[in-house]
Formats: structure tokens, C-alpha cells, sequence
């Protein structure tokens, strides 16, 4: 079985000079294609919004870049903040992501947990678990082609998406309250971390719904992993770049809603012991991934602003290392 590589783009480390920034975002592009074409399975994006370090604001815009120039590899967002959208136009955008990619691109629907975020879009915080239930039921419904009620006036969504009944997607989140509404729905379950309390809860309300679902969680490969011909150097030179992302991460915390990850990132020492990085040689990463190159791997180029030429050997390495040589140029 071959490795289940990720190449994962959140954009952290805002170059303050915009014609700095321009190249980063054209360098995810780029970075994209290269991946489908060294055998990565999946582009995943993510949605946050005020960040100081630069979080992607707009993961739909660069989706639709990404799917533009590449062919194959599948986009996800991972997550698609859709409480902070228009539920029309959300549908309508994705709808037409779905034609132009064949049926490549999918989302986690997330609810957010940073208030600053619905003040920013203007939604109202404390309605985010109405906001939530009436997304889903729009985007289902939009996603027929048929007509259906929509506050009070009757309307009819085109273009319909390629993907039947709709385009693929999960419903996110961490709490009971989360796991339940996507049993009600009939949607599939992804809480981002290991959660068997979470899945007794989904199973038992998708029982009670007399409806079937799906329970999908990140298990280990949810690390980071940068391969280098030696790893200590290299966690003294990219450490700054992790720190940089994990800290505004981790700043993020808010009382009662519990994320993976929120732990304080201080120093190197916390970096490395969280595991949320792992940098291995190349016998090291052959190793992990055994001879038949089993399992899956995240690789995060662009951490917290590390420079292009350093992101780009990140990558390339990676790819020489576990997914063997470059196919020949056409």
C-alpha cells in the first residue's frame, strides 16, 4: 500500500510586504502541482480569519486555483468555516468547485470556535449552533436542484453539483452536541483528534435517527513531517517557524471549547515533546513507513513563514525520500 501523503497549506507566517506574500500564495499554487505529480493524494486547506500570523482567510478562492492546475489530486478544507458564510452562495460556490473538479474537492464543515471571527463576518456568536443546523439543511436541500422553501419564499439553486446525492463532506466538531447533529443529518463524523467517547455518542444517535453514517477520525498521522539529512540542525533552524504557527494556535484557546493542539507551546522543548512536528532522517522516515510504504504523512512546507527555497527542499525531499523518483518530464 503506498504512503497516504497530505500536503498541507494554512498560509501561517504573513509576510509583511505584500509582494512577499504575493509569492507565497503562488508558491502554494505551485507547490500543489508539484505534489499531484509526486503521487500526494490530497491538498488540504484550512479558514481562519483576524489571524496575526496570517491564517488562510479564503481556502474556496485558493481551492479554486488549485483545482484550476491540477488534475487528479483531491482539495479539502479542513475546515470550512460555514457558519460564516451565506448558505446560497456557499452552495452555489461549491457546486461549481465540484463541476470544474470532477468531484476532487470536499470540506470538513467546521463551527468555529474563535468569537472574533463571527464579529468579523457579522454573525452572531451565540446563534452559531442555529447557524450550523440551518447551513446544513440549506446545502443539502440547494444541492437536489429542486425547488424548496427557503426563509419564506420559494427557490431553486442551479448549477447542481456533479457529485450525487451531493459533494462529499463531513460535519466537524468536538462536543456531543456536534456528533448528534451529524447523526441527524445523515452526515459523516470528524472530530480532529481520537474521540471513542464521540463515537458511541454519533452511533447511538444515528440508531435513533434509523439512519447510517460514518466515523472517521485523523489517528497518527495527523504530525507534521519533515525529512533532513540531519534532523537536529534542522530542528534548530525551522523550530522559529513552528513556534510561530503553534503559539497563535495555542493563544486561540477559549473557555469551554476544546480543540486538538491547545496546549502552550513555550519553548523548543514543549515543540518537540507534543509531537506536533517530527523531523526524521531518511532512514529514520523509511523506517516509520516500512518497506512496502504504509500509512500517512502530513508535510507542512510553508510553517510559519519558512522561506520558499527552504519550503521547497521540505518538500521535494520528502517526496524523493518516500514516494521515489521524479516522473520523467514530459
Amino acid at each position: 500500500m503506498a504512503i497516504q501523503a497530505t500536503l498541507r497549506l494554512n498560509m501561517t507566517g504573513l509576510a509583511q510586504d505584500p509582494a512577499e506574500e504575493a509569492k507565497r500564495y503562488k508558491a502554494a499554487i505551485d507547490m500543489a502541482v508539484y505534489a499531484e505529480e509526486r503521487g500526494f493524494q490530497t491538498v488540504n486547506l484550512e479558514e481562519h480569519h483576524c489571524a496575526e500570523n496570517g491564517w488562510l482567510p479564503a481556502p474556496l478562492t485558493l481551492a479554486a486555483m488549485i483545482i484550476a492546475r491540477t488534475k487528479r489530486v483531491r482539495v479539502n478544507v479542513g475546515a470550512l468555516l460555514v457558519t460564516l458564510y451565506d448558505p446560497i452562495r456557499l452552495a452555489e460556490d461549491i457546486a461549481i468547485l465540484d463541476l470544474v473538479s470532477g468531484g476532487r474537492f470536499s470540506f470538513v464543515a467546521g463551527l468555529g470556535y474563535r468569537p472574533i471571527e463571527y464579529h468579523a463576518t457579522g454573525k452572531p456568536w451565540e446563534e452559531r449552533g442555529r447557524l450550523m443546523d440551518e447551513c446544513l439543511e440549506t446545502l443539502l436541500k440547494a444541492w437536489t436542484g429542486e425547488p424548496f422553501d427557503y426563509r419564506g419564499q420559494r427557490i431553486r439553486v442551479t448549477p447542481s453539483p456533479l457529485t450525487r446525492p451531493h459533494p462529499f463532506f463531513l460535519v466537524g466538531g468536538m462536543s456531543p452536541v456536534a456528533a448528534r447533529r451529524a447523526a441527524r443529518f445523515g452526515l459523516p463524523f470528524h472530530p480532529p483528534m481520537e474521540r471513542p467517547d464521540l463515537e458511541i455518542v454519533y452511533t447511538e444517535e444515528l440508531a435513533r435517527q434509523g439512519k447510517r453514517g460514518l466515523f472517521i477520525t485523523p489517528g497518527a498521522g495527523n504530525t507534521m513531517l519533515v525529512v533532513d539529512e540531519s534532523p537536529e540542525e534542522a530542528w534548530r533552524e525551522l523550530s522559529p517557524y513552528f513556534l510561530r504557527e503553534l503559539q497563535e494556535y495555542s493563544d486561540w484557546k477559549h473557555e469551554g471549547v476544546v480543540r486538538p493542539g491547545e496546549e502552550a507551546v513555550r519553548n523548543v522543548a514543549d515543540l518537540r515533546q507534543q509531537e506536533r512536528f517530527t523531523i526524521l532522517d531518511i532512514a529514520g522516515a523509511r523506517q516509520r513507513f516500512g518497506p512496502e510504504g504504509s500509512g500517512s504523512a502530513v508535510v507542512h512546507p510553508l510553517a510559519g513563514g519558512i522561506p520558499l527555497a527552504r519550503a521547497w527542499e521540505i518538500l521535494e525531499r520528502f517526496s524523493d525520500a518516500l514516494l521515489g523518483p521524479s516522473p520523467p518530464t514530459p
